[in-house]
């Protein structure tokens, strides 16, 4: 009988995940990918997004399940909360979203734990994903962005030669930082 413990990560993207991934086999975790990101503004940035995180699967040789892409159902869980600026109300709504995804998933594949990649951006709020996270049951509180786990992860972005996006993949983050359409 194995001791291993079988962790899902929620994965926002590829040059995000990378890092994480590391550190959970390097933890000795078996690690299943969960690609979950309706948030995303359009089906096109959600495939872009896949893509490259079918190449860390088959990089490090993970399972990988992909939750469907429903931005309808993202936007009315985000509703009244659109002019928020980037880091406001919205985004804690929609982290709490991914992660009831990740735990649903976590019971029906009969995970030890689950965890996101979403701590190691510098442009998210650790803290806050952690305290979120405590909310479920399994949550594994992982701070990727510790021991420079996002300058690993860009690193291996690199490496892989992973799609590298400049927003959050909203809409409204897209707004808020001007990427063209």
């Amino acid at each position: 009988m194995s001791d291993t413990k079988t962790i899902l990560l929620h994965v926002c993207c590829a040059p995000c995940a990378g890092g994480c991934v590391e550190t959970l086999l390097e933890r000795q975790y078996r690690v299943i990918l969960f690609f979950a990101n309706s948030n995303l503004d359009t089906q096109e940035e959600f495939q872009r997004r896949l893509e490259a995180v079918r190449i860390l699967a088959q990089a490090c040789q993970l399972e990988l399940h992909v939750a469907p892409y429903q931005h309808q159902d993202w936007l009315c869980h985000v509703a009244g909360l659109e002019q928020e600026p980037e880091r406001g109300a919205r985004c804690p709504r929609c982290f709490s979203f991914s992660l009831t995804l990740a735990a649903q998933k976590c019971r029906e594949l009969s995970c030890d734990a689950f965890t996101t990649s979403l701590t190691v951006s510098p442009h998210k709020d650790s803290r806050l994903l952690l305290q979120l996270g405590a909310e479920f049951e399994n949550f594994a509180p992982f701070d990727f962005k510790k021991q420079d786990g996002f300058l690993r992860s860009r690193n291996l972005a690199r490496k892989y030669n992973f799609y590298l996006q400049n927003y959050c993949g909203c809409e409204f983050s897209r707004k808020a930082v001007s990427v063209p359409t």
